[in-house]
């Protein structure tokens, strides 16, 4: 029986944690940017994370991983990811419409490109994760639509697929 979908958890981070070299180590991760809920603005990404608004970021703007893809133990704030879903494959989903409604409306995720994974992983999350998680590392989307997304259960549908 297939795995419900769900949103396990959510990233909005001031921060760009990850600069210089990954032998150096990330800066510290502030606090609260792991969220209950993210509200989404159409075209610019989550309200208050690092790329929200930048014009190198507009098409790409909040990323999805699937927790099935991650090592035990593993999250976003290893990852830097926005979205962590359980029970929809992500990773298949470029130049699809990902539509996630966790009880406050549909949010619209045009899928622009896979997230590729860096060489911060393995310092992150453990040696060989860069590796582990080519082809899985997640998905670039561009927000359709205002809305908010909450952690829980949550309705995903790609164009018009139902995910159940």
């Amino acid at each position: 029986m297939p795995t419900p979908p769900e949103i396990v958890q959510l990233l909005a981070s001031p921060v760009h944690r990850f600069e210089g070299r990954p032998a150096d180590g990330p800066a510290p991760a502030p606090a609260g940017e792991l969220v209950d809920e993210v509200r989404i603005r159409a075209g610019l990404g989550i309200v208050g994370d690092r790329y929200f608004g930048k014009q190198a970021h507009r098409d790409a703007s909040i990323t999805v991983i699937a927790a099935e893809s991650l090592p035990a133990g593993a999250d976003l704030v290893q990852v830097r990811r926005n979205i962590l879903v359980r029970g929809i494959a992500v990773d298949d989903l470029v130049g699809a419409v990902l539509v996630l409604d966790s009880g406050d409306g549909p949010v619209a995720l045009q899928v622009r490109r896979r997230a590729n994974p860096c060489a911060w992983l393995d310092t992150t999350i453990g040696p060989g994760a860069w590796r582990a998680l080519r082809n899985k590392g997640g998905i670039r989307c561009t927000p359709l639509n205002d809305g908010t997304l909450r952690r829980g259960p949550v309705a995903a549908t790609v164009e018009g697929r139902l995910f159940a």
